[in-house]
């Protein structure tokens, strides 16, 4: 029996919102800690290397643990894992908060980010067989991209509370915010996700291949959709760090009105990953919009470089639409995955796709980090341009074209 045959449509998209809250906890966990640079640089006395290093150490986590919670969500289903995931984020998360409210060293905070990062692995692989499982395949593309909106929706929560609380109030306050945000991500897995039955979740392939053997082997599609993944997330990672700096310690800009055009972004950002699965949906193809989204990118990243080099009042402008294009990829490499792979195997392409990009991403932010400091953000934002410059030849051909099924209600 179908996936669409058990449930209503409606009960397919309470799913997957309660699916994207469980992944926006993720975010927030992972990458919260980066909206504390500009207090941890200025007001705490670490320097931008050591501030970008702590704020790393949640990704370490994560990435260390993301193949394993791969795995698990392969062998037993996506709400159970996600149960134990989000707990020990949550764990991690409130463990952070309270040792810095007891004024602990950065050490133990570390600590106990690196205890929400390793629980944080689950919620980004977990919506493959979800999306692949319980929507028809000229809805996956919008589906996956609606649920994709985790990450620029949770950068942009955090962008707009995380600083203004850390000015007013300190970093422990701050570091409360992702807790808060998992235990509700926690509590929408709970209510509100069914796993697909495992037959249902069977996506059209190219090769004769089943599901349940190595899709990695004999092809080349996935190898390649994970190392232009990694590429393309420089420029994202790069945006998502390390703007809220450029624009209160550079443009001394003020911490609310920074907040205020980032979460604007990232809001624009999110709604973007939906029209980019929508295209990808309309063209019958996941590879040929990562394509353009690639070349767009390198346009974008060089002209905020020129704008910042010469001081120009619409580099926020530029920044803003550099970011938005930096993030509308995501969701299509996640789609392709999910359908390439098949149920029993794509927790684990999700899993070798999130641990590429957080890898690159935890090695690129202490580098990034230095570069602007040892030449400056135009410069460094040139740099970055190369990232999807050299993407966008690599990206690979659709292996078949998307078959169409029939929505049953």
């Amino acid at each position: 029996m179908d996936g669409n045959d058990i449930i209503s449509s409606t009960r397919r998209w309470v799913i997957l919102g309660c699916s994207l809250l469980a992944a926006l906890t993720t975010t927030c966990v992972v990458s919260g800690v980066a909206y504390l640079i500009p207090s941890l640089h200025t007001d705490a006395g670490l320097t931008l290397t050591e501030a970008s290093a702590l704020a790393a150490v949640p990704t370490i986590g994560l990435t260390s643990a993301t193949i394993l919670w791969g795995i698990l969500l392969d062998r037993y289903g996506e709400r159970r894992i996600l149960l134990i995931s989000l707990s020990i984020s949550l764990a991690g998360a409130t463990g952070a908060a309270v040792a810095a409210a007891a004024d602990a060293s950065y050490v133990v905070v570390g600590a106990a980010l690196l205890v929400g990062g390793i629980g944080s692995g689950a919620a980004n692989g977990a919506s493959g067989r979800i999306v692949v499982g319980w929507f028809p395949a000229r809805q996956r593309g919008t589906a996956m991209g609606v649920r994709q909106m985790a990450q620029p929706l949770g950068i942009g929560a955090c962008a707009l509370t995380m600083p203004v609380v850390a000015a007013t109030q300190g970093p422990a306050a701050a570091l409360a915010i992702p807790a808060v945000i998992t235990a509700a991500g926690l509590v929408a897995v709970i209510v509100g996700i069914t796993d697909p039955p495992r037959n249902s979740a069977r996506a059209p392939r190219a090769d004769t291949v089943t599901a349940a053997r190595n899709p990695y082997r004999g092809s080349s599609f996935l190898g390649r959709v994970h190392a232009v993944s990694m590429l393309l997330v420089i420029p994202q990672s790069m945006m998502w760090t390390f703007v809220p700096t450029w624009l209160i310690v550079a443009h001394e800009w003020s911490p609310a009105a920074a907040g205020i055009l980032i979460t604007v972004t990232q809001v624009i950002g999110a709604l973007g990953r939906i029209a980019a699965g929508r295209w990808s949906d309309a063209w019958l193809s996941r590879m040929r919009p990562i394509r353009v989204i690639a070349v767009a990118g390198v346009a974008s990243m060089f002209a905020l470089a020129l704008a910042d080099w010469f001081d120009s009042p619409v580099a926020p402008a530029l920044m803003a639409v550099a970011s938005i294009i930096s993030v509308a990829d995501n969701g299509l490499a996640f789609t392709a995955i999910a359908e390439y792979a098949g149920p029993d195997w794509s927790g684990r392409g999700l899993a070798v796709q999130n641990t590429g990009q957080y890898l690159v991403t935890a090695a690129t932010t202490p580098m990034l980090g230095a570069l602007i400091a040892a030449v400056g953000f135009p410069a460094a934002f040139a740099v970055t341009a190369l990232a999807p410059l050299v993407a966008a030849p690599l990206v690979p051909r659709d292996p078949q074209r998307l078959v169409e099924e029939p929505v049953k209600i």
